[in-house]
């Protein structure tokens, strides 16, 4: 199965070179990489450029401010895996992210996995290339107290990795009750179902809504159920300020939400249909 992992980028060429990084590590190497730029920064162009290893897509828009749902909705309709995993461009996978998403993936379910957010010692030092992320994905548990200590956010243990296809998880972990909302920067479907729904609704502007909570609730009016993949699919997300959509008013956009979710209508009007 051809996996298209689609990652949200603005103009930071030095974490998505991480990622590049990362996925030359990859346990499962059917997958395509689709860059989906809000904007057209020719620093983020040349290095796209220079990709090697595995197929890249680059998809941009002109940047008239935070458009990231309507980019991503250019990336999905530029994959050609028959499954989508996405992630931001400031998550670092583990070395078995894809493999994880790809073999617990299922029609009609969307796998949603968690981040262990770094802090910013560990960020600097992984920006400055004095530690890789593979290197802490592979001594986790020595330097766990450490990752936390360091962390502003926590959920620390969620990068604690079990293989989805050992004794462990398939007794135990599978079964636990543990939340499936649906977090933007980690998760996948089948891209059928992500067409069903029309993609990403564009209608909510700057605001973060329709990075993850509109697509929730329109996956699970459509159909799918929604399962977590917490300490199976596992990425690190690096320290950053908060964001301008982080600290915007989304009181009115939660209100056409609902608006929506009341009338059942999982299918956007202003989705992917409305691509050339």
């Amino acid at each position: 199965m051809k996996v298209s992992l689609i990652v949200a980028v603005y103009k930071d060429v030095q974490a998505l070179a991480l990622i590049v990084e990362a996925l030359g590590h990859q346990t499962y190497k059917n997958f395509e990489l689709v860059v989906a730029e809000d904007g057209q920064d020719p620093a983020m162009a040349k290095y796209v450029k220079s990709i090697q290893g595995f197929p890249v897509v680059h998809t941009t828009q002109e940047d008239k401010g935070i458009q990231k749902t309507r980019s991503m909705n250019n990336g999905i309709i530029a994959s050609t895996g028959e499954y989508l995993i996405f992630i931001d461009g400031d998550c670092l996978p583990y070395s078995t992210f894809i493999e994880a998403h790809a073999s617990l993936a299922k029609p009609k379910t969307v796998l949603s996995g968690r981040r262990v957010n770094l802090g910013p010692s560990y960020s600097e030092k992984i920006r400055a290339n004095q530690l890789s992320p593979y290197y802490l994905e592979k001594n986790f548990l020595k330097k766990y107290f450490s990752i936390a200590k360091d962390a502003i956010e926590k959920h620390t243990e969620s990068g604690f990795y079990f293989n989805p296809q050992g004794w462990f998880y398939k007794n135990i972990l599978k079964y636990r009750k543990s939340t499936t909302a649906l977090l933007g920067c980690n998760y996948s479907c089948f891209k059928q179902d992500m067409l069903a729904i029309n993609g990403y609704d564009e209608s909510y502007g700057e605001t973060a809504v329709g990075d993850d909570t509109d697509i929730d609730w329109r996956m699970r009016a459509y159909g799918c159920e929604i399962k977590s993949v917490k300490n199976v699919a596992n990425i690190f997300h690096l320290y950053h300020s908060r964001s301008f959509r982080e600290v915007i008013d989304h009181t009115e956009a939660f209100k056409a939400m609902h608006s929506k979710k009341e009338e059942g209508s999982y299918f956007c009007m202003q989705g992917i249909n409305q691509h050339n």
